[in-house]
């Protein structure tokens, strides 16, 4: 993708719970870019004065219920099943997907019936390796996390009716503003050239003037 473009640049990936990430920064942490899974942590990031120019939309995420045990594929009413006795959900206090599948599961009634079942992962790729290794037979993840290869299973896409859209935004930190490699890798999120990459993943996409 962008290493196509910019062969000589080199990029170090960091991944974590958006809430997590946020702290790191906040703290101190040594990240040009912050591409969080909403847009909450990086307004609090530009209300601290730690960014620099504005807040960018990059794209839309979809929740999914996955599973690699049970047939999951014809909605949420499995999980109140006998056969699920566990179901793996990203901590809702720090990752946006988790407090998405919390919304989801209340919007439907079903939290109530299946909150003692609930295992919560520090992200939405620990609940997926929760369900992968068997610690759960059931979790919420990103659509695009669901769609990558490497995932063997199958999955239901929750009507997004049922959870506050996840307006995923990223930020230039204000400290590595100098990095001219760090503006051209978020100008390239941006582009039109990356939008099949993200629509291939199942995002929806913001338009930008």
């Amino acid at each position: 993708m962008y290493s196509g473009v910019n062969p000589n640049a080199d990029i170090v990936l960091n991944f974590g719970s958006s809430g997590g990430l946020f702290q790191q920064i906040a703290n101190g942490a040594d990240f040009d870019i912050f591409m969080a899974a909403d847009k909450i942590y990086p307004d609090k990031l530009k209300a601290q004065g730690k960014i620099s120019g504005d807040v960018k939309t990059y794209a839309f995420g979809k929740l999914v219920l996955w599973s690699n045990t049970v047939d999951v594929s014809k909605g949420l009413d499995i999980l109140a099943a006998k056969s699920v006795k566990r179901i793996a959900i990203a901590n809702p206090g720090v990752a946006p997907y988790g407090d998405r599948s919390v919304q989801c599961l209340k919007y439907n009634n079903l939290y109530e019936k299946v909150k003692n079942k609930i295992v919560y992962a520090d992200n939405i790729a620990q609940a997926a390796q929760y369900v992968q290794t068997g610690n759960a037979e059931a979790g919420f993840i990103a659509l695009s996390l669901a769609m990558s290869p490497e995932m063997k299973g199958n999955y239901y896409v929750l009507d997004i009716k049922c959870y506050k859209p996840v307006e995923q935004a990223m930020v230039l930190i204000k400290r590595r503003q100098s990095n001219p490699e760090a503006v051209r890798f978020m100008n390239y999120i941006l582009s039109a050239e990356s939008k099949p990459v993200f629509e291939r993943y199942g995002y929806l996409l913001p338009q930008h003037e």
